[in-house]
């Protein structure tokens, strides 16, 4: 029977276990899928933690992409054999086959990877929520991307880059400042020096960024705050870092007059309008080359090392899970 990763408890990567199970036949309006890739994301980890409760046990997952093996009445816009990739819930992806809604799939062109769909779709889905809902991103803004050779950030400075921003970059160490250029940092400010927040200031021309997209969280999230220019935004992402200290109003203004927003891809991918309109714009930007953000591949039986390396630190662009 078809591999899948499920977990009885929350806790650490040991957690993720393999086991044998087959996917329910396709229901009126459903299809099945088997994957050929399976995009991980920092929402299974703070899952498996339990700092985002899902049922137990739990398959996690809510990325891939695969082949279209069956579908259910109804299900006239879908054809077995069709490439297609989908992003957000329901949960369930880390599992050779699955069955899930049609409503969720988009049919992939040609021009565009399976494996770079599936490690960029709701990525990209993230930079079409930020750029274009969070904030309207218009050429000459500076953008501060946190994480800019990670996965997310190499797919938001690619976005912003072609939306004609100036767009400057955060990274943990100088082995990742080429990965964050290549990506389309304009500038690269390592997150270790003290005074980062002041060089973001600097080179957003002494005023500050209109858009700071934190990933960090813990106590970076303050000092994010430093870097934005008044009536500019902060979009806070996640919190690998750690619990993220209450932001006090009088922090965000009258003086300053920024905003702070805790968006979420999951809450965009779901509502249907937003999600094909991000779909065909994601799938337009990926079918145009950009930098391909599949930093590390790794079996779908080892889930568990694949989230063990992410947490390290020791992975750089997007991770895929291969059945």
């Amino acid at each position: 029977m078809p591999l899948t990763i499920q977990m009885s408890e929350t806790g650490g990567p040991e957690v993720l276990r393999p086991v044998e199970r087959a996917a329910a036949e396709p229901g009126p309006g459903e299809a099945r899928i088997r994957h050929e890739a399976i995009g991980l994301n920092f929402i299974d980890v703070y899952q498996r933690r339990g700092l985002y409760p899902v049922p137990l046990p739990a398959v996690l997952g809510v990325e891939g992409a695969g082949i279209v093996e069956a579908v259910g009445s109804g299900v006239t816009d879908l054809a077995v054999g069709q490439r297609v990739v989908y992003g957000g819930l329901p949960v369930g992806a880390y599992a050779a086959v699955r069955t899930l809604p049609a409503s969720r799939l988009v049919a992939l062109p040609d021009a565009v990877s399976t494996p770079l769909a599936a490690s960029a779709f709701l990525r990209g889905l993230t930079a079409h929520m930020l750029f274009h809902e969070v904030k309207a991103v218009r050429p000459g803004d500076a953008v501060l991307v946190h994480a800019g050779a990670g996965g997310l950030g190499r797919v938001l400075l690619r976005w912003g880059h072609r939306l004609g921003a100036a767009m400057i970059a955060t990274v943990g160490s100088a082995a990742k400042v080429a990965a964050a250029r290549e990506a389309g940092a304009d500038h690269v400010v390592l997150h270790t020096d003290a005074d980062w927040p002041d060089q973001v200031r600097r080179l957003a021309g002494g005023r500050g960024v209109t858009l700071a997209c934190d990933g960090i969280g813990g106590a970076t999230l303050a000092r994010t705050l430093e870097c934005v220019r008044p009536f500019g935004v902060v979009a806070s992402l996640g919190q690998p870092a750690g619990p993220i200290p209450p932001v006090p109003v009088e922090a965000l203004g009258p003086a300053r007059s920024i905003g702070l927003f805790r968006p979420s891809v999951i809450a965009y991918s779901n509502d249907p309008d937003r999600y094909a309109t991000g779909a065909a714009d994601v799938l337009a930007f990926l079918a145009d080359r950009p930098s391909d953000p599949v930093g590390a591949t790794y079996p779908l039986a080892e889930a568990a090392r694949a989230h063990a390396d992410l947490e390290a630190g020791r992975t750089t662009g997007s991770i895929v899970l291969v059945p």
